[in-house]
């Protein structure tokens, strides 16, 4: 669908803003001036969330966030049940499969991010594969988009404390 082929899907994290929680400091200030939690999502190209983690710290980056994630861990630790790697074209050599990601997360070797300005020079595969990668990692921004737009509140302050957030959490995991 996106010519990324052998991709899982695209993963980013949603800055969820909060009203300032109770004896925080600067734990859920975010770079861009308010108190969130994040929602860290991996989504499909038919802007399916295959996977969620909801709660951390708006203070915390993205691929701090993903590393300390259940999603992180299971990747890391191969038991994200991801198909065997799968050659890309006839009578070639088996590829992984991988996820897209923005720059703020670093590289591994499921997780593909796009190549740095310093990188691509006059270099047109890195141009194509920039191109390609930034295709499918937008399919995340739009679910995010998607959610908001049906769920209003997600553009509001919840007014309730994290550990609420967190509680709901732990019942949805059961």
């Amino acid at each position: 669908m996106w010519h990324f082929p052998n991709c899982l899907g695209a993963i980013d994290g949603k800055h969820i803003n909060i009203q300032c929680p109770i004896n925080s400091g600067s734990t859920f200030y975010n770079y861009k001036g308010s108190h969130s939690i994040v929602l860290l999502a991996l989504v499909d190209a038919d802007y399916k969330f295959i996977a969620i983690d909801v709660g951390a710290y708006g203070r915390n980056s993205d691929d701090g966030i993903f590393s300390n994630s259940a999603i992180g861990q299971k990747l890391n630790g191969k038991t994200f049940n991801v198909p065997e790697s799968a050659p890309l074209i006839d009578n070639e050599e088996p590829q992984p499969y991988v996820i897209v990601g923005e720059e703020a997360f670093l590289p591994k070797p499921y997780l593909l991010r796009l190549y740095s300005r310093h990188h691509i020079g006059g270099n047109e595969p890195n141009k194509n594969f920039n191109y390609r990668l930034s295709k499918a990692r937008r399919v995340v921004e739009n679910a995010f988009g998607i959610s908001v737009a049906r769920w209003r509140c997600l553009r509001r302050y919840p007014e309730v404390q994290p550990e609420f957030v967190w509680e709901r959490k732990a019942k949805w995991q059961r």
